[in-house]
């Protein structure tokens, strides 16, 4: 008797259905007709099965705040952000904790098992940090954070800056963030970003940059990251979040950076929600896009991936922790409507997040990985990102953590 089998998987690589079997909290036999018993069955009756979701970009401090003090009467970015400086240092970290937690929790409940935090170091209080900090260690059993952190108001914009993102590498955060192009000069960007290289070099962290976004063409800090990672052979530790200024470089040099980033290793996360409705919103018509090339840096052998950002925060009023409305989102705004990119959009949502996470080694439904999946109430990839069905079953370390029962609609002639 085994803890868990599922059995007539769907799995994305592969044809027909296939059981999987898990003990202890691990895949050990993935097979057609495994006969074993177990302790709980699960018949996915040919639904998709994949590893889980992955947010890599996910402002869990802000989450569920909008309305608090105000709200963001324009939309746009930079009210967003005065609304946030208005309200961070009232916030304690318990209150932080309580709301990212639900939102987690909403994450988990559609098959989101990773999740890439950023906490607001600029905040004097240290309560996103702590409280982000907190939520990392006593949700870990059901899902794996990784905390970045991230100075909202640059690095150089307020004098006890540095030493509030200083602090945090001491508290134990996972990964360095920036925002070079909020800076008060381009010198102060160039500088923020070699300040975050150094010390995520010197302490051995992960870095995440808010990149580029913005819809200046010049606005060119990307490159200087790719630089960077090379200088400190940091390739594949490093992430460039947003980078949204792409969607105004001209071919030329658009060319020149997708060669220097696929030979840095960098990482690459789009955010549909907030960026298809902060780019281009200056514009006359013909209005620009203003999204990371998703499809050209695939195509370029760039990993991307994607993340929720804001959720019912000052920045965006909407969104509901679901990595498959984003990855639908951005297949609209990046032209990946082709019969093979549809199934990549949920690539970028599973196997390309967990790249760019650093966490491959546990992540996948392999023999002796853990046990961890997402049963979609869908038969494949381009079904899942057409219908947004629910998530049938959610296991974690081979145990049921959520599951969901279809909605039935019944039409009167």
């Amino acid at each position: 008797m085994i803890d868990l089998v599922v059995r007539n998987a769907r799995l994305l690589d592969c044809e027909g259905v296939v059981d999987l079997a898990a003990e202890g909290g691990r895949w050990t036999r993935i097979g057609p007709d495994i006969g074993f018993d177990a302790e709980r069955e699960i018949d996915a009756a040919g639904r998709l099965v994949t590893a889980p979701l992955v947010d890599c970009h996910l402002h869990l401090d802000a989450s569920l705040t909008a309305g608090r003090p105000r709200f963001n009467a324009s939309g746009t970015l930079i009210e967003g952000i005065h609304v946030w400086g208005e309200l961070k240092e009232s916030l304690t970290a318990d209150d932080v904790y309580e709301r990212a937690k639900e939102v987690v929790r909403w994450s988990a409940a559609q098959g989101t098992l990773y999740i890439r935090a950023h906490a607001d170091v600029s905040a004097k209080n240290e309560a996103p940090l702590r409280g982000l900090l907190r939520l990392r260690d006593e949700l870990a059993e059901l899902v794996t954070i990784q905390v970045t952190a991230f100075p909202q108001d640059g690095l150089y914009s307020d004098p006890r800056n540095e030493g509030l993102f200083e602090r945090a590498v001491e508290l134990g955060v996972d990964c360095l963030g920036g925002i070079p192009h909020y800076e008060p000069t381009a010198e102060l960007g160039l500088a923020e970003v070699h300040r975050v290289f150094d010390l995520a070099a010197r302490h051995g962290r992960r870095i995440d940059v808010h990149c580029d976004e913005t819809d200046d063409p010049a606005s060119r800090f990307l490159e200087v990251m790719a630089d960077d990672t090379v200088k400190h052979s940091l390739e594949g530790r490093v992430t460039a979040s947003h980078c949204t200024a792409m969607g105004s470089y001209e071919p030329y040099y658009s060319s020149k950076l997708h060669g220097f980033l696929r030979r840095s290793g960098i990482n690459v996360v789009v955010n549909p929600f907030a960026n298809s409705l902060i780019q281009g919103r200056l514009d006359p018509y013909p209005k620009r896009r203003g999204f990371a090339q998703l499809k050209e840096l695939l195509a370029a052998g760039v990993n991307v991936s994607l993340g929720n950002d804001v959720i019912m925060d000052p920045w965006y009023s909407l969104g509901n922790a679901d990595m498959v409305d984003a990855a639908r989102l951005a297949l609209h705004f990046t032209y990946m409507s082709g019969r093979e990119e549809i199934p990549a959009m949920l690539e970028c949502a599973t196997t390309r997040g967990a790249r760019t996470l650093g966490v491959e080694d546990d992540y996948g439904i392999e023999e002796g990985k853990p046990a961890d999946l997402v049963v979609y109430d869908a038969p494949d990839a381009l079904e899942v990102l057409r219908l947004r069905p629910v998530r049938r079953w959610v296991i974690r370390r081979g145990r049921v953590v959520a599951e969901t029962t279809p909605a039935q609609t019944r039409l009167y002639d």
